[in-house]
Order: C-alpha cells, then sequence, then structure tokens
C-alpha cells in the first residue's frame, strides 16, 4: 500500500467523526450524506487525508460494539473512496480495521497504539497499510485516571517506543509506523504542552510523527473563560504552522480550512530544507511557483 504519512512531508488530515457524542462536533456529521458532503468539503480545503472515525475517544467516553462502530464508518468510508478521497480509519477494533481498508481505507489510525485489541497488530500487519501509534493510557473512559508521570516526555517516548517495537515484532515493517504522542489522552494541560515543547525528542524514535491539538483542552489556557469550543480553532491553525515547523509529519484538525491557510502563511515564511513538502491548498496550485505538480504538496528546489 501507499505511504500516506512520510518523513519528509506535513500531511493535512482532516478530523471527520460520524458519532453522537464527541467532544466538539458530536452529532454533527451522523447523516451519511452529510459527512459525505463534510469529508469532500475538507478535502477541498486542503486536507490531503480523512480521518474517519465512529468511536468518540473524548475523556470518560463509553466504548462501542464493532458492529456499531462499523455501521457508522464503513457507507462514509466507501462512498468517500469512491469520489476519489483518501480516507483513513479511526478505530481501536481489529474487525473494523480490517473491513474499513478492504472498503478502501490506506491507513489505521489506533489511539490505543494496539492495546484495546490484541489482535489490531497483527491484522494490520496482514493489510499491510500504514498505521498510526497513539499514546493512550487506559481507556477513554478510565484514562484521566492514569495522567500521572514521574517524567512526562520520557515516560510517553518510552511507552511509544515500545509499542512499535511490538507493532515490528508483529509483522509491521518500520517504514509502515507512524507515532502520534496523543495530546490530552491521559494527560494534563501541561503535560500536553510538554510534549509539544519537546518535538525533538520524539522525533529522535525515527518515525513519522501525527500530532492532533485540535480544539482540544490545552487550548482553553490561552483563551478567555467564556470562550466556545469553535474559539480554539484559531489556536489550532496557529500552533499546526509551528507543529509543521518543529517537524510533524501530519495535522489533524477539524477546521481544515484555516490550518491550510496557516500553513501556506508557514512556509511562504520560512525556508524548508530541500526535499521538504508542505500541504498546499487545493486550487491554489497556480499561484505557488514551487508545486510540483500534486497541488496537495510544495517542494523546495534547490
Amino acid at each position: 500500500m501507499p505511504t500516506i504519512i512520510a518523513p519528509n512531508s506535513v500531511t493535512l488530515v482532516g478530523i471527520l467523526n460520524v458519532t453522537p457524542d464527541s467532544f466538539s462536533d458530536g452529532g454533527r456529521f451522523e447523516d451519511v450524506s452529510v459527512a459525505i458532503g463534510e469529508g469532500l468539503q475538507m478535502q477541498q480545503d486542503g486536507a490531503s487525508l480523512i480521518d474517519v472515525g465512529g468511536e468518540s475517544t473524548r475523556p470518560g467516553a463509553l466504548p462501542v460494539t464493532p458492529e456499531e462502530e462499523q455501521s457508522r464508518v464503513l457507507p462514509v468510508v466507501k462512498e468517500l473512496v469512491s469520489h476519489g478521497v483518501t480516507v483513513s480509519i479511526d478505530t481501536m477494533h481489529a474487525d473494523t480495521a480490517r473491513r474499513a481498508v478492504d472498503a478502501g481505507a490506506l491507513l489505521v489510525n489506533d489511539v490505543s497504539a494496539g492495546l484495546a485489541d490484541p489482535n489490531m497488530l497483527r491484522t494490520v500487519a496482514e493489510l499491510g497499510c500504514q498505521i498510526v501509534l497513539g499514546h493512550l493510557r487506559g481507556t477513554p473512559a478510565t484514562m484521566e485516571r492514569f495522567s500521572r508521570y514521574d517524567h512526562p516526555i520520557s515516560d510517553v517516548v518510552s511507552e511509544l517506543r515500545l509499542r512499535a517495537e511490538e507493532a515490528e515484532r508483529e509483522g509491521i515493517q518500520a517504514e509502515q509506523v507512524v507515532l502520534d504522542p496523543g495530546i490530552g489522552f491521559a494527560k494534563t494541560p501541561e503535560h500536553s504542552w510538554a510534549v509539544i515543547q519537546n518535538l525533538a525528542t520524539l522525533k529522535a524514535l525515527g518515525y513519522p510523527l501525527m500530532i492532533g491539538v485540535s480544539r482540544k483542552r490545552l487550548l482553553s489556557t490561552l483563551l478567555p473563560r467564556d470562550a466556545t469550543i469553535a474559539d480554539r480553532d484559531l489556536p489550532t491553525s496557529v500552533l499546526s504552522a509551528l507543529l509543521a515547523g518543529a517537524g510533524a509529519n501530519a495535522l489533524r484538525v477539524h477546521n481544515v480550512r484555516d490550518s491550510a491557510i496557516a500553513l501556506r502563511a508557514f512556509r511562504y515564511a520560512t525556508k524548508p530544507r530541500a526535499g521538504e513538502h508542505f500541504t498546499h491548498i487545493r486550487g491554489q496550485e497556480r499561484q505557488d511557483p514551487y508545486t510540483d505538480g500534486d497541488h496537495r504538496r510544495w517542494v523546495v528546489r534547490d
């Protein structure tokens, strides 16, 4: 299968939650036709990958069965793929991962890094696709009990390294592994900011990194007390650009349009290293002298 998230690129990932209870948009996209329209719009706004999820992973969220999850996500995955959209599946269930990949998804995003389902890593090895291994302690329902660290950065790095090593033992190739430090998952805002400030330590593990800060609680520390969830989109966009500069390879966001604009501003204000690629806003390629023919990437020509 193709490499979707690569170590020399920045991929903008649109979050498409087809759930009734996600923390920022729960219920908005339960209708299949509405979800498909949102996915197509996110692609138009600049997302190179649409991450479809059918189980909320907000703090305190209760689990759903694989069957319920599949009834939510599979129709959306199939239809988006039929429109030429590159899709990933956000799931902790191996059976859902297999069925979604069979329907056309090209990447599995597991926030539990294979801990929630003992069959996940072997399944992904058989499928031959990329997998994002997220850092999580406990489950979404219990993770806030486990937000205690002796050394937050070294603990997260060590735990992610162990999951990557386990993935490789189960037959997943190293180049198929992407790591996600799990911002907000079993972490206080202080822990999450510490992870962001030490991204280079995570990069030293040698795998591409996906970061998801979109609309998360740590951003509320930057805003007035009466700010809404939607008010977190501005700091999300700013932070997306900063994370791209710090070495993140995939940025998972709700508001694709704003983050795409922030990334565009970032790359025009900086000179990336030769060979690096940055997400490009669809429809803007004629204005950018540095595109390589793919309007979702930007290439530095030295």
